[in-house]
């Protein structure tokens, strides 16, 4: 059964078990489900992928992560009538591409 989450915009934003399922097998994203709810409602940053621009990835800056002080980068497909989530991992730097959002001025 999908999770729905809603987005800084308003936008629904479904988030599959079996999406669910891949992103908590890398170790370091178990405990952070409520970060990826956090992400996507409150983004520091959203940004439009270079290769596909129908992918927006949302960003938000975390400290002590279980590996260091990280983004958390959730990688969301967008559709005329739907938006997913393909993924979501930590990274040191927020992803190039087109900013769509950005909470800073």
């Amino acid at each position: 059964m999908a999770v729905v989450f809603t987005d800084y915009a308003g936008r629904a934003i479904r988030l599959s078990d079996e999406r669910k399922g891949h992103i908590l097998e890398h170790p370091e994203m178990r405990g952070l489900e409520t970060a990826i709810a956090e992400t996507l409602s409150r983004p520091d940053t959203v940004i439009r992928s270079l290769s596909d621009s129908t992918v927006w990835l949302y960003h938000r800056y975390y400290r002590t992560t279980p590996v260091g002080d990280k983004w958390l980068c959730v990688v969301v497909k967008v559709g005329p009538t739907d938006a997913f989530v393909i993924t979501a991992y930590l990274t040191d730097k927020v992803k190039r591409g087109d900013v769509i959002w950005s909470a800073k001025p």
